[in-house]
């Protein structure tokens, strides 16, 4: 009976842990950035920023994990109407998985979480003449993510002080992937 009680529980044990990801919110490897993602949601404290025309309204197509530990990124824009491609180098800073560049101000951001495989979370702070915002992006490597990771970025928002009507779900809206490649 004993033997059976603890196949049972090593059995429910196994099953649990089976599902979850092994999400990564520290000592960072950004060689598992690289490649393609997909802009998920975007949220920010001056919601301005990334809506229409929003100067933080961008796209990711892909990054790249560079030999001298920055981050090429490329993203497309829309501008009347028409997709434009951009691309950045971000340098790393001092601090594990933080990154600086300069575009609409100084920017530094830094990784919140990603799984590697499905997801990556980025905070990034805008420093521009005297004045600063916040800005949360999420990437997925398929172009959506689960409602239960979106669920998760509400919550995370709102520790930074972020309402819930300053997320956009870029999932619903064009996103210029017919630009890509």
């Amino acid at each position: 009976m004993k033997l059976l009680l603890l196949s049972l529980g090593l059995t429910l044990i196994c099953a649990h842990t089976e599902g979850t990801h092994d999400a990564v919110t520290s000592n960072f490897d950004p060689s598992k950035y690289s490649g393609e993602w997909y802009s998920i949601l975007l949220a920010s404290d001056q919601k301005e920023k990334i809506e229409e025309n929003g100067s933080m309204r961008v796209f990711v197509e892909y990054i790249h994990a560079l030999k001298n530990s920055s981050l090429g990124f490329k993203f497309h824009i829309i501008i009347n109407g028409v997709c434009a491609a951009i691309e950045f180098v971000c340098d790393k800073t001092e601090e594990d998985g933080v990154y600086s560049v300069e575009y609409d101000g100084h920017n530094t951001f830094k990784v919140l979480e990603t799984d590697y495989d499905n997801y990556i979370i980025f905070y990034l702070i805008n420093k521009n003449n005297g004045n600063t915002f916040q800005l949360l992006e999420v990437y997925g490597r398929a172009p959506d993510v689960s409602s239960e990771l979106k669920k998760k970025i509400v919550k995370l928002c709102e520790k930074f002080g972020i309402v819930k009507e300053n997320i956009l779900d870029l999932t619903t809206v064009d996103r210029c992937i017919q630009a890509r490649g």
